[in-house]
């Protein structure tokens, strides 16, 4: 029997602001069978389209991206902010509501040998993981594939990653509310 995700995504009325449902996904993450149905189901969406690596976005998309890529055998790139990795890193900066910030990744983990399959928890307006994509390009490797546990698609970012030519995958979709 399949699982009703959505029903393991807890709300939280006016979080961070008044006026804003927060979807928590801690109490997916929290039940056992939830959050390894999650991660099974992405992987399996994504098995047999020759994916080398998965890079998720700090931090949620570590649990997630780091699931996916045990569950496919392929190794796993993570993207952080900015001064958080070790050694030689290329950067991208994208906007905030109020600012830029600027995620990394090691300069030398990929090539354009490589097929990645992005991963995060959740998708808004698409901000940072158009910037992941713009990323991770850079470094020659296939990014045509993104996987969310949650999309806003009343925010459009899942949209805006597809006219990328990024073929979106999510599990749970929350609209209108």
């Amino acid at each position: 029997m399949t699982l009703d995700l959505k029903s393991l995504v807890r709300t939280i009325p006016d979080y961070p602001k008044k006026g804003i449902l927060f979807r928590d996904i801690t109490t997916l993450i929290e039940h056992p069978e939830g959050f390894k149905e999650s991660v099974e189901r992405i992987a399996s969406a994504h098995r047999g389209l020759n994916i080398t690596h998965v890079a998720g976005i700090e931090a949620r998309g570590f649990i997630f991206g780091a699931g996916v890529a045990i569950a496919l055998g392929v190794g796993f790139v993570p993207i952080r902010k900015k001064g958080k990795l070790p050694g030689e890193t290329i950067g991208q900066n994208y906007a905030l509501e109020y600012g830029v910030d600027t995620i990394e990744i090691h300069a030398d983990v990929l090539n354009a040998d490589d097929n990645v399959l992005l991963v995060d928890d959740l998708i808004a307006t698409g901000g940072t993981a158009i910037a992941a994509v713009s990323l991770l390009r850079r470094t020659g490797a296939t990014i045509s594939r993104a996987a969310f546990v949650i999309d806003l698609p009343d925010l459009g970012g899942a949209s805006k990653l597809r006219d990328e030519g990024v073929e979106v995958d999510e599990l749970i979709s929350f609209s209108g509310d």
